[in-house]
């Protein structure tokens, strides 16, 4: 019963992430698991701008390299820290207790963030970061509000303001974003290595997603054939009765 109730729970943990940006229009994520180039330079990503904080504790550095094609002295020279091991898991070094003291939360781990919260949910989140006087880390989100995470991004993308349209009704939502401080890559190289990393994203949360697709059109092509010579024997069994 116990595991019966733990698979409906990761089964219905993207219709509550739909749930909480329930309102808000998702851009679809350019996901394509094929793209081993796209995965590398996502995993790039991930090692230099979200592993300071978040862990991924479900994924070791070596399987991430031997899946992307990373030898291991490339994920030493690049991805790795200097006590790190390549059979290591990708943890970090911050304690739960300062985190907490820091961001309010301790950040989660990401190793199955894409299907908690869906691609799409990953991608839209991470480009829709506004400047927010308000807010502690002087940001807020338009997928998360109130989120307690710093726009670690901000020199990649800039900084933008909302633009608010106001409805029949008077209340007033946010239509768009304007430029305030550009950053070092256009809005179109952002959303690219954004894509780039949610696309690694996904593919940390399966690894043998593709696998796992492959082996399935086997099976429905070998229960396809076994239907045929199953249906034959009937025949040819009940032919004297029919």
């Amino acid at each position: 019963m116990k595991k019966l109730v733990i698979a409906f729970v990761m089964a219905a943990l993207p219709a509550f992430a739909l749930a909480a940006g329930a309102g808000v229009h998702l851009d679809k994520a350019p996901v394509n698991l094929r793209d081993q180039a796209s995965l590398q330079r996502g995993a790039q990503m991930f090692v230099n701008y979200c592993l300071s904080c978040h862990s991924a504790q479900f994924m070791r550095f070596n399987r991430m390299g031997a899946d992307l094609g990373i030898s291991d002295e490339q994920l030493k020279a690049n991805m790795m820290f200097g006590t790190d091991k390549v059979g290591d898991t990708m943890t970090i070094a911050m304690a739960a207790a300062d985190s907490k003291g820091w961001f309010g939360n301790p950040p989660p781990d990401l190793s199955v963030i894409a299907r908690a919260r869906g691609a799409d949910w990953l991608y839209t989140y991470m480009r829709t970061f506004y400047l927010d006087e308000k807010k502690p880390m002087g940001v807020n989100n338009l997928v998360f509000p109130d989120v307690g995470m710093p726009h670690v991004l901000w020199e990649l993308q800039g900084l933008q303001k909302p633009v608010y349209h106001t409805g029949e009704d008077g209340h007033a939502t946010i239509s768009g974003f304007e430029m305030v401080k550009p950053g070092t890559m256009t809005p179109a190289e952002y959303d690219a290595a954004v894509g780039d990393l949610v696309n690694f994203l996904v593919y940390m949360g399966e690894p043998v997603q593709l696998k796992r697709q492959e082996l399935g059109v086997k099976v429905l092509i070998f229960l396809a054939f076994f239907f045929v010579l199953a249906y034959l024997l009937k025949k040819e069994y009940w032919k004297d009765v029919h």
